[in-house]
């Protein structure tokens, strides 16, 4: 088996006994693919991306907390992996480096990192194309709509700037 698909296993053992799994597991899956996609085009791991968007909130999801949900998310994710072995202690150094930054949409940090604050961005503003864009993702939204040639980077921003 895959290790993006014993990883998946685990996710879905974590999420099982909480509020609302299928929303947990529809947003982590989401920023699973939106990763690969992303690491792909800008020549990163789309394994590990993978893997990343899997961890990325299940730290959050499982405690039921946001509170400094991206720091003690990639000290839950470097115990998962330790736990199940299926990455090396460089692949996992990688992975929760990204998990650790993923919340600083702000800030510029490793390309890999930038993979995975990119593909949480994605899916928050294609879940649900009728809520607004939040404003510290909007710049972000607007630089992968230019990378991927999405139309329409945000219909409700071209409207309000005209």
């Amino acid at each position: 088996m895959s290790r993006i698909k014993d990883l998946q296993k685990q996710v879905f053992k974590v999420l099982a006994d909480i509020d609302e799994p299928m929303k947990a597991m529809a947003h982590l899956h989401g920023v699973s693919l939106a990763a690969v996609m992303i690491a792909r085009q800008r020549g990163q791991d789309p394994e590990l991306a993978a893997m990343a968007g899997l961890l990325h909130d299940l730290w959050a999801y499982r405690s039921g907390s946001y509170d400094d949900h991206a720091r003690l998310g990639a000290d839950y994710a470097r115990k998962v992996l330790g736990k199940m072995e299926i990455t090396t202690a460089d692949e996992t150094e990688i992975i929760c480096d990204a998990i650790w930054h993923h919340d600083d949409k702000a800030s510029i940090d490793s390309p890999f990192a930038e993979v995975l604050k990119d593909a949480d961005v994605i899916d928050h503003c294609l879940t649900d194309p009728t809520k607004e864009i939040k404003e510290k993702e909007r710049s972000r939204y607007e630089k992968l709509c230019r990378e991927f040639a999405l139309q329409g980077s945000g219909d409700k921003y071209e409207e309000e700037e005209k």
